[in-house]
């Protein structure tokens, strides 16, 4: 075997490119190296993704690997990459799998032996916290809650008392009903801040009270258009006479399931010796969450 033979049977890289949220200029040096070096663009929607490339000068040919067809289509691209050739992996804007397709055709390549090159740059969450003046140091990412409201607040319920800061995703003609959803959960104090059109012309950061930013938005239009991203501060279990703990408030769940709420609180008042009207104004916050 000759050296040119061994070169062409090595396996291509698949390089999973950040791209700009919204500002053009985002776009780094890196990243439009490889996509105009490589032989094939992975896009979620070519359409969308012509207008960046155009912009860039970039003639590399693209292909859809979006949600409804990567886990059909994936073959096509490993059988590009299996022959030596290289693959830009892209979403429609910021770092693809985020809440973004992509998954499926990258665990596909890590199982077929296929190399992996992350290629940073954009994304909307890690954008947003950066400006929030929320903690950072620790923080879980929902992306996007389910669209009806049943949903939508039990799994806000799930993370209730989660105390680590919050980041979710949310369409423009639903973020006004998730705010209002987060305030009925989370209660009219948690602090809480909507990022909207990051790095475009009318971006917006506001941060305040969920029960101020639910007013804030309802009465400005503008803010319930474009992309948005909202950070919500991780819960603080109370202190001193107000804690109550996390078996306290198990058993007052299993008492709420089984029987009227001022005889569920003073029962498990009984049990758990919890002052009664703490677990009285709990249960009140937990049947308003329902």
């Amino acid at each position: 075997m000759t050296v040119t033979d061994n070169l062409i049977s090595k396996p291509g890289c698949l390089y999973v490119v950040a791209t700009p949220i919204g500002n053009l200029d985002d776009i780094t040096a890196r990243a439009l190296s490889i996509l105009k070096s490589v032989s094939l663009i992975a896009a979620e929607d070519t359409r969308h993704s012509a207008q960046l490339l155009r912009h860039f000068g970039i003639t590399t040919p693209a292909a859809p690997c979006h949600e409804h067809n990567e886990r059909e289509q994936g073959g096509r691209f490993l059988a590009r990459l299996q022959a030596g050739e290289d693959v830009a992996l892209i979403s429609d804007a910021g770092t693809p799998l985020i809440s973004d397709p992509g998954y499926h055709l990258v665990r596909q390549a890590r199982e077929a032996g296929i190399k992996i090159v992350p290629v940073p740059g954009a994304c909307a969450l890690i954008a947003a916290l950066s400006a929030a003046g929320l903690p950072s140091d620790r923080f879980v990412f929902e992306g996007f809650l389910p669209a009806k409201m049943a949903g939508r607040k039990a799994r806000l319920e799930q993370v209730r008392e989660e105390p680590r800061t919050l980041i979710f995703y949310e369409a423009p003609h639903r973020i006004l009903e998730c705010l209002q959803d987060m305030q009925a959960v989370f209660g009219d104090d948690r602090p809480a801040l909507l990022a909207r059109e990051l790095t475009k012309t009318f971006e917006t950061l506001q941060g305040m009270p969920l029960c101020e930013l639910v007013q804030w938005v309802a009465a400005d239009p503008n803010q319930q258009r474009g992309e948005c991203v909202v950070l919500v501060a991780g819960w603080q279990a109370p202190e001193g006479e107000d804690a109550i703990s996390a078996d306290a408030l198990r058993v007052l769940d299993l008492l709420l399931a089984e029987m009227p709420l001022k005889r569920a609180a003073a029962l498990a008042a009984e049990i758990t010796g919890v002052r009664k009207n703490l677990l009285y104004q709990a249960a009140l916050e937990r049947q308003k969450g329902v």
